[in-house]
């Protein structure tokens, strides 16, 4: 049924809700391993029978899947933000105007984590998005829906081109980013920029658009705070999102594990955008595997599950901490270990470094898992966090 924008006064939920907190606590891993592979820039990846197993692994389960994921709880944040300003008393325009706010903030991070770490940043891109379309969160439920679509098959159609035109000529593999085999730190940095500049719009466009619309409908059911009324639309969407991503991602991870005999650029790119695209179905799995296992786990929260949880409410901090350790271990004026590692390495260290920032997080957690209330990016504190937890949201 097409309803229109929530203006319902939801009275303030009494707990935190757990399925945002595990969900980018849990799929900050997944951004640790991929981003851990994006910077190794050797000619070898694949040496071994263990490079193999985490090739498939990855190209299956992990990378093209976590993103989306983010951008889903991102997209219900923002929803939640405006239920909550609205049932405070307040109206579109406080609505909007803090949402701006907020993205400016998060833009302003984001350019500055690009200059210091990382040009394949998402919090500039989740800033970015929040900033344009902010507007959409007015819309009815078909308008949401139908966009996502829409964008999600003209960014697919994007990339393809693109990749295309990019393979002509070649073998149909890319070559590392040129910030990432600088010696210099401050010509890395430039670079850096430069691939930032390029790369947020598009992947405002590829990577999180559709799925933060997705996220702004479900959270107009309340998807993740009452999961226990959706379990069969849950588990449903859980069993076929990830099998596609499975089904579709399988043949890009074979080849690139080298299990499959190399194919010819057109094919090569062809796998490629297909895994890609396969990922939005794959991060909506995701976010349904996620949502049933927090409504199964209930109030019996071990201190394994507190302190993933705790990492996904300080998810922002988790993230750049990712990548002041990566940049240390992998840059080469860090480490230089990129030109060295093969894949299972970079698995080691984005393992351990997501092990540390549990640790970390959970050993900051008070009592029952209580943290001081956060912005909606993690950063600062709010009032409002007090009264309505479920609208955090970062990548």
């Amino acid at each position: 049924m097409d309803r229109p924008p929530p203006d319902v006064r939801t009275p303030p939920a009494p707990t935190r809700v757990l399925a945002p907190d595990i969900a980018r606590g849990f799929m900050l891993l997944f951004i640790a391993l991929a981003n851990a592979q994006f910077f190794l820039t050797g000619s070898d990846l694949v040496r071994s029978a263990a490079d193999q197993a985490v090739a498939v692994v990855q190209g299956v389960a992990v990378n093209g899947r976590a993103i989306p994921l983010f951008a889903f709880v991102f997209g219900y944040g923002l929803t939640q933000i405006l239920s909550r300003v609205r049932g405070a008393g307040g109206g579109w325009v406080q609505a909007r105007v803090l949402l701006r706010r907020r993205g400016w903030v998060l833009l302003a991070i984001g350019f500055a984590h690009a200059a210091l770490f990382l040009p394949v940043d998402i919090v500039g891109t989740y800033g970015l998005t929040a900033l344009v379309f902010v507007g959409l969160l007015r819309a009815r439920d078909s308008v949401l829906l139908w966009t996502a679509g829409l964008t999600a098959a003209l960014a697919t159609a994007g990339t393809a081109a693109l990749a295309l035109l990019l393979s002509s000529g070649g073998d149909g593999t890319s070559a590392a980013p040129p910030s990432l085999t600088q010696e210099s730190f401050w010509v890395a940095a430039g670079e850096r920029l430069q691939e930032w500049l390029l790369y947020t719009p598009f992947t405002m466009l590829l990577d999180t658009l559709p799925m933060v619309l997705v996220g702004m409908w479900a959270a107009r059911r309340r998807v993740l705070e009452d999961p226990g009324a959706h379990l069969g639309p849950l588990a449903r969407t859980a069993v076929v999102g990830l099998g596609i991503a499975v089904v579709v991602g399988l043949p890009d991870a074979l080849v690139t594990a080298r299990l499959l005999p190399a194919p010819s650029p057109v094919t090569a790119v062809t796998l490629a955008v297909t895994h890609d695209a396969a990922g939005w179905a794959g991060g909506l799995g995701w976010a349904c595997v996620i949502a049933l296992a927090a409504w199964r786990i209930g109030e019996r929260r071990g201190p394994v599950v507190s302190a993933v949880a705790a990492v996904g409410q300080r998810s922002l901090s988790c993230y750049l901490l990712q990548s002041v350790v990566f940049t240390l271990v992998f840059a080469p004026y860090g480490l230089g270990l990129g030109a060295t590692l093969n894949l299972t390495g970079a698995a080691v260290v984005a393992v351990g470094t997501w092990l540390g920032t549990v640790v970390l997080a959970g050993a900051c957690t008070g009592p029952a898992g209580a943290v001081p209330p956060r912005c909606c990016c993690g950063v600062w504190p709010t009032r409002a966090r007090r009264t309505s937890p479920v609208g955090e949201h970062h990548g």
